[in-house]
């Protein structure tokens, strides 16, 4: 699994986190950092067909910042069927009625998690994937 944060998203310790947390539910994950630029992004994952990509963002640019980066990696035939999940604080003005999520959803994320939401909707999305390659997954 790889985890990471949006292109203009510099804080660290929501990665941390949720590297800790899918740790913790025996995955194997390579955690790329903050300010991860869109093309590295895809380049990583092209290189490591991850069986799941998390982004986060704390800075509010996850709407803008997700669309060009899904976009981006649906691009590619390797990472076509890669599930990819965005979550965190997506805009800056603050609750939109579920439009981030539509807009995400209809770049190509799998799934959109909202600041606030609770840990266990993101640990109930990753219990319906199928088992990760990765020999560590209880």
């Amino acid at each position: 699994m790889v985890v990471t944060s949006t292109a203009s998203d510099s804080h660290t310790w929501n990665l941390i986190y949720l590297q800790l947390l899918l740790e913790e539910l025996g995955n194997r994950v390579i955690n790329f950092g903050s300010c991860v630029p869109d093309q590295a992004l895809v380049d990583g994952c092209r290189a490591l067909r991850p069986d799941l990509i998390v982004m986060s963002s704390v800075n509010g640019h996850g709407v803008q910042d997700g669309i060009r980066a899904v976009s981006l990696i649906r691009s590619v035939p390797e990472l076509t069927s890669t599930p990819a999940v965005i979550g965190g604080k997506l805009g800056v003005t603050g609750p939109d009625g579920g439009e981030s999520a539509r807009l995400l959803a209809a770049a190509g994320f799998d799934a959109v998690f909202h600041d606030g939401d609770d840990i266990a909707v993101f640990r109930a999305f990753l219990d319906t994937l199928p088992a990760p390659r990765g020999e560590l997954r209880r």
